[in-house]
């Protein structure tokens, strides 16, 4: 049972898979954290039975709030966890690849962030989401200041001193994008991971076009931090 790393799942209405994903991982983690990210269905309680700590928010907030809702309540609450391990509640990971990170994390000690590769090439992977994991992974990796093959990855092991110095401000899918610029900046060093690479015919969450606005704001933003106080004042 390890006790040094705990997993953070945010979830929105996953209750077809949730159960399983947490019992299977309950298995080999002490600590499984779900963040219900405002889910209409039995998510947070299936979760919850099935040993894992769930964080709700009342109203679908996004998938980057969601995962600051875990990392703040990590740091604040677990003082003995030394590393988090990020996963999507919708059966896309496998639990059998967490040991790929076990073993990078315990062999690569100079890495402060795995991110899992999955196999872009021969798969059933369709073909606009290979075009824009391809084309985020070159503009990314380039921000970052090192290649990272698959950005796009929600599947990571990230240690602690990168989730309390690497501030975040978005709230979408781009704040995993967000995290591994920073990461860079803040010259962390980011390796990969190989996983399985697992489509379902469910329906991507992921909206491209207003995603992919999200993501060119999120470059704006941290590029030029002033544009925070313009947006807030906006708001108000």
């Amino acid at each position: 049972m390890n006790k040094e790393i705990a997993v953070l799942i945010p979830a929105h209405n996953e209750e077809r898979t949730i159960m399983e994903l947490v019992s299977e991982l309950k298995k080999r983690f002490d600590t499984i954290i779900v963040v219900d990210d405002g889910s209409s269905d039995r998510t947070g309680s299936l979760a919850e039975e099935n040993g894992a700590t769930v964080l709700r928010h009342p109203v679908c907030k996004g998938k980057g709030e969601a995962l600051k809702t875990g990392f703040h309540y990590i740091l604040e609450n677990l003082g003995g966890i030394s590393a988090v391990l990020t996963m999507d509640g919708d059966g896309q990971h496998r639990v059998k690849d967490v040991e790929n990170f076990l073993n990078a994390y315990h062999r690569q000690k100079g890495v402060s962030i795995w991110v899992g590769k999955r196999k872009i090439r021969g798969t059933e992977m369709p073909f606009i989401r290979r075009l824009t994991n391809v084309s985020m992974s070159i503009i990314i990796s380039f921000l970052s200041g090192q290649w990272i093959p698959d950005t796009q990855n929600g599947f990571r092991l990230i240690k602690r001193d990168v989730i309390k110095n690497v501030r975040l401000i978005t709230s979408h899918f781009e704040t995993e994008s967000e995290m591994l610029i920073k990461s860079g900046w803040h010259r962390y060093r980011i390796a990969s991971v190989s996983i399985s690479t697992v489509y379902s015919r469910e329906k991507s969450k992921i909206r491209p076009v207003t995603d992919t606005l999200r993501f060119f704001r999120m470059l704006a933003v941290i590029i030029y931090p002033p544009l925070v106080k313009v947006q807030r004042c906006r708001k108000k």
